[in-house]
């Protein structure tokens, strides 16, 4: 956190802004801390260039790609609060630092993509290298969403890697 300090007091100094003026910014939700840097979610279609493969597999047989559907199906009834309990599940990276936020604001995230799984992938994307990126998923990975009370009480049956790639 110390690092996250000096680069905003750099900032300020290397610009003249006030640090009030980079706040917004760096609140707003579009950046993740991780690993001492900077990680934003990009949504999957960059990853469609280098995983051409894999994209259209998820795409085309993964009901993954297009969750947020089931959210507009079930809202009718919903209190706001239960509908964004949905969104915690079916988009990518609600409730955390640069992820999804609405339709109309992030509107690449409204489904779950590569990084409802992978995580943030801008550093992947920008480097190519594959140690930015969560490569080896496990149970404990789905767990966040297929938690057995979860399953219980939609009566859904996942199956671990099951569309996904």
């Amino acid at each position: 956190m110390k690092s996250f300090w000096v680069l905003l007091v750099s900032l300020q100094r290397a610009t003249g802004f006030s640090l009030l003026v980079f706040m917004p910014i760096l609140f707003s939700g579009t950046v993740l801390f991780a690993q001492g840097k900077a990680e934003t979610y990009v949504g999957m279609e960059a990853c469609k260039g280098c995983h051409e493969k894999q994209y259209a597999r998820f795409t085309t047989h993964s009901r993954m790609s297009s969750s947020f559907s089931g959210i507009s199906r079930m809202k009718k009834g919903l209190t706001g609060e239960e509908v964004k309990r949905c969104y915690e599940c079916h988009t990518t990276g609600y409730g955390k630092p640069g992820g999804f936020t609405s339709e109309t604001e992030t509107p690449g995230l409204k489904n779950l993509g590569c990084e409802a799984c992978h995580g943030p992938g801008s550093g992947h994307v920008s480097s190519g290298n594959p140690k930015e990126i969560k490569r080896r998923l496990d149970t404990p990975d789905c767990d966040a969403c297929h938690a057995k009370e979860r399953v219980a009480a939609f009566n859904y049956r996942p199956l671990l890697y099951g569309g996904a790639h």
